[in-house]
């Protein structure tokens, strides 16, 4: 599916904030030193983040906004050296309980960062889920409400 249709059924259908502008984009980019992929850019352009199926602070799957992403060891660990995972991977939806969806920007696929599972109790270890956000968000939407990468 379309990253255009995904955005429609997203405001559609779940709870989506208001846009980043493209000034909040870019002091996002300069604050982490990298640059959003072709999916998250237009994301953030037409939501800030958002929750699928539930609004905060009952949703299982939180989009965070670009003013809450940050590595992801300083997240879940609480500390941002090397011994708590790799620098290049952040936070990107909060699943609740120190459990997130990440994305490793040192890693690319046709121009997209791949988003895994860090559940806090294993990190720094992580389980690859999708090979894109919109590979992510279109399988999110299909979970009512559960993470669609665990066994049920």
């Amino acid at each position: 599916m379309s990253m255009e249709r995904l955005l429609e059924e997203f405001s559609r259908s779940h709870f989506s904030r208001p846009p980043a502008t493209a000034e909040q984009i870019a002091d996002f980019e300069a604050r982490v030193g990298w640059k959003l992929d072709a999916d998250l850019r237009a994301f953030y352009l037409h939501a800030d983040g958002g929750t699928l199926f539930e609004l905060e602070p009952d949703a299982s799957y939180r989009i965070l906004p670009l003013a809450e992403i940050r590595r992801a060891r300083l997240a879940i660990m609480g500390r941002d050296d090397d011994t708590h995972g790799a620098p290049s991977q952040y936070t990107l939806v909060d699943m609740q309980d120190t459990n997130y969806v990440v994305l490793d920007v040192s890693q690319q696929e046709s121009g997209r960062y791949p988003l895994f599972d860090a559940w806090h109790e294993t990190f720094p270890k992580t389980k690859r889920i999708a090979s894109s956000f919109s590979e992510f968000l279109e399988r999110a939407m299909r979970s009512d409400g559960f993470s669609y990468w665990l066994d049920r």
